[in-house]
């Protein structure tokens, strides 16, 4: 009941809506397909026709998840799966040269060598996005309330950086797939 004497919860649940049709005496209306609750019927929901429902569900379901986990606001990080952090990207280069120093004369392990050398020159941005998600999630994550929390395509890279630096805050990130 709220302050004014009216309950909470106007409408039964749909968990209870379903008891309630289990109750029902067995007779033949309650024996038909037809009388059975639409949403406790898996194989109702996967007909074709009900496509556009199953759509509207999965743009639904995230964000009462969000409003369950009290996440007010996102940010989203994008970036290139192709950057590590330093100390992997060193590691590549290296091993590139390695095998280029077997067949100096193989084109391909040359330029091998070089995206390495460009993707190590690019690898900052792996620690400033990092930096960044932390610095977001510091400030923006109490206890209690997710002012912002960062989201990304959760894969390696920038994206994975992005989802450490929450975690190193001690907050909430997301990952998509």
């Amino acid at each position: 009941m709220n302050e004014n004497g009216i309950p909470e919860q106007v409408f039964p649940s749909a968990e209870d809506d379903a008891g309630a049709a289990e109750l029902a005496p067995e007779a033949p209306q309650t024996l038909s397909q037809s009388y059975r609750l639409a949403y406790t019927e898996t194989n109702f929901l996967l007909r074709d026709e009900l496509r556009p429902v199953r759509l509207q569900l999965e743009l639904l379901k995230p964000e009462l998840l969000q409003q369950d986990y009290g996440i007010h606001s996102t940010i989203v990080v994008f970036g290139s799966t192709r950057i590590p952090d330093a100390k992997t990207a060193a590691k590549r280069l290296q091993k590139a040269e390695n095998e280029a120093a077997t067949q100096p004369a193989e084109l391909a392990l040359s330029r091998k060598v070089e995206t390495a050398r460009r993707v190590l020159g690019k690898a900052h941005y792996y620690e400033e996005a990092r930096e960044l998600a932390r610095m977001i999630t510091a400030k923006e994550q109490q206890a209690d309330s997710c002012n912002l929390v960062v989201v990304s395509g959760g894969v390696p890279g920038l994206m994975e950086a992005a989802n450490r630096g929450a975690h190193d805050a001690g907050g909430k990130s997301t990952g998509l797939r």
